[in-house]
């Protein structure tokens, strides 16, 4: 699998920001060297990928499934390697009351219902991890500048059976972490 190839498939293909990826089912065509750090960093062959541009097209076409991450078009679909989930949470804000949050390809989710938070474990800092749903079946992890943002504005209450510090997003409220 070429890069350049996928790039040039993708251009072709995705008339819009985010492609209708759930409703391709290409054959699989093999694993390509592309690998997500943790960190939100995206790698191709070792290195660097440095145009962000390309980044943001490669992540419109993420999909999960059967426990793989794979980057899908209408006729192709190749495995990549992703150390945690696909997005960082880098950024917030609260707009009217609800919270907005940014990862580190541009894509703006409000919290809610359909971008729901919830806390994973983390096995290297052995604590609990506050992850948004960006889209679909695919997560971001809060980065921990954004958590100790929030922490400094959460109301520590009771948040299903548990001293909790929570924030609310219009009427969604959510943990960031029991006290």
């Amino acid at each position: 699998m070429d890069l350049n190839k996928l790039q040039a498939s993708l251009v072709d293909s995705s008339a819009t920001k985010i492609p209708p990826v759930e409703q391709w089912d290409p054959a699989f065509c093999g694993d390509i060297d592309i690998h997500i750090k943790r960190n939100g960093d995206w790698f191709y062959n070792g290195s660097p990928i440095g145009r962000a541009a390309l980044v943001r097209l490669f992540a419109s076409i993420i999909k999960f499934e059967n426990d793989k991450y794979y980057l899908v078009t209408p006729v192709e679909k190749v495995g990549i390697c992703v150390d945690d989930v696909p997005f960082v949470i880098t950024q917030w804000q609260r707009v009217s009351g609800v919270i907005k949050v940014k990862t580190q390809t541009d894509d703006w989710v409000l919290l809610g219902q359909n971008h729901p938070v919830e806390l994973r474990h983390d096995a290297i800092s052995d604590s609990f991890i506050p992850y948004v749903k960006v889209r679909r079946n695919l997560w971001g992890r809060v980065h921990q500048n954004v958590f100790y943002q929030w922490a400094q504005e959460a109301e520590i209450t009771q948040f299903n059976g548990t001293e909790s510090a929570v924030m609310h997003s219009g009427d969604y409220t959510f943990s960031i972490g029991s006290v």
